[in-house]
């Protein structure tokens, strides 16, 4: 165990060194520290079983830090000129996405029943603008299209999250496991979550800025607080019976909305501490779900996880955005940057928390479509980037950052 903690942090430490050559290479941190995982398994160096026993931890943590962190960031008074856009991603393109994902779930592997087929649809539905840095940090790219990734990948994880507490419900009650809570109680919980969590995040973020605007908060722990009431959120749901990351992503919403100007930068420890936990959640995901994939790996699987990466995704974001006025290059540039991440494998590793073995064949389709897509969208993200970014950079005069022009 000692040589493997070794091994991880020297690992961390030289990400830190060298993390902006390897980008520029397109190698992101997903690809490098499944890598690790995967390596330490296959050494021997670390037991998948044991390093599984004690997950829940980190897997609860990572999910609220970047629940909150994403929704805190959202600020819905400088989204207002393209709102009509952000809604029809998030209010049509991924709950068809969901569904899409379902049907073809229930399609291809009929074995998965309808619950964990479901659990397969929400938890692949969101998306992760982290394995496409080079898209929304490239200045060749348009600025309102990078603005519409990002805005996506920060809110629909925390929209898929109540559906995916539904299916892992519905998944235990169908198996009949001693603690499967039921859909009913799942919805309950999920209403606590929202009151608890909006409660929490006004009250956070309005003390936050009465105590800066007095000059009783010192600058230097604003962060830290901002960490700490995003575990409170998540911990006071589920004192009194709410579900914890729905009340982390409402917190985040509900912060943003009430710290005033300086939120988002009291925003950016939390932001630093979700990035160095999510780099161990992905060296976990190498070590567990790699060789699982490689004992539950066939073609169905495969054949989902390239649907769930292309027709699952494009097709409802094109949909989405019919009448949006964007064309059709740049609504087949934003339907393929929909990378699977860190949301999706979180929720994976939840069901086997929560499911046991029996969540074994829906993981195991969630690990091979995350795989697929740290590889395909980390390393396609720069190129296509910069294609992209000339093809509009030579847009007609007077077009419009979306490459249309004006009637």
């Amino acid at each position: 165990m000692t040589t493997a903690l070794l091994v991880v942090t020297g690992a961390i430490f030289a990400w830190g060194l060298v993390s902006a050559r390897f980008e520029r290479a397109d190698l992101t941190a997903p690809i490098v520290f499944v890598v690790v995982g995967a390596v330490l398994a296959a050494l021997g160096a670390a037991d998948p079983s044991s390093a599984s026993e004690g997950l829940e931890p980190l897997v609860e943590l990572t999910l609220v830090w970047v629940l909150f962190g994403d929704a805190a960031r959202v600020r819905v008074a400088e989204l207002r000129g393209d709102l009509g856009r952000y809604v029809r991603l998030l209010g049509v393109g991924l709950p068809l996405t969901v569904v899409l994902g379902w049907l073809l779930a229930l399609w291809l592997a009929p074995g998965l029943g309808v619950w964990l087929a479901l659990l397969v649809a929400a938890a692949l539905a969101p998306t992760d603008a982290a394995l496409g840095v080079p898209v929304v940090t490239n200045p060749a790219v348009p600025s309102p299209i990078r603005r519409l990734l990002t805005v996506e990948s920060g809110l629909n994880d925390g929209i898929a999250t109540p559906v995916v507490m539904l299916a892992i419900a519905g998944a235990a009650s169908a198996e009949g496991l001693a603690e499967g809570r039921g859909v009913g109680a799942a919805l309950v919980e999920l209403a606590v979550g929202v009151g608890v969590g909006v409660a929490a995040g006004v009250g956070g973020g309005a003390l936050l800025r009465w105590a800066r605007h007095r000059g009783w908060s010192a600058e230097e722990f604003a962060g830290i607080a901002v960490l700490a009431l995003a575990l409170a959120c998540y911990l006071a749901a589920v004192a009194v019976g709410g579900n914890g990351f729905v009340a982390a992503f409402c917190g985040g919403l509900a912060f943003g909305a009430a710290a005033g100007r300086r939120g988002p930068a009291e925003v950016v420890f939390l932001e630093q501490a979700s990035g160095l936990v999510s780099l161990l959640v992905w060296i976990a995901f190498g070590l567990i779900a790699v060789p699982l994939v490689l004992a539950g790996l066939d073609v169905v699987t495969v054949v989902y996880a390239v649907l769930s990466l292309t027709v699952v995704r494009m097709l409802p974001v094109a949909l989405a955005l019919v009448g949006s006025g964007l064309d059709r290059r740049t609504v087949a540039f934003v339907g393929w940057f929909g990378p699977r991440g860190l949301a999706s494998l979180v929720f994976a590793l939840l069901a086997v928390e929560e499911l046991g073995p029996q969540a074994d064949p829906a993981v195991v389709v969630i690990a091979v479509t995350v795989l697929l897509s740290v590889v395909v969208h980390g390393l396609s993200a720069a190129p296509l980037a910069a294609r992209y970014g000339r093809s509009v950079g030579a847009r007609p005069p007077g077009a419009d950052a979306a490459g249309r022009v004006p009637p």
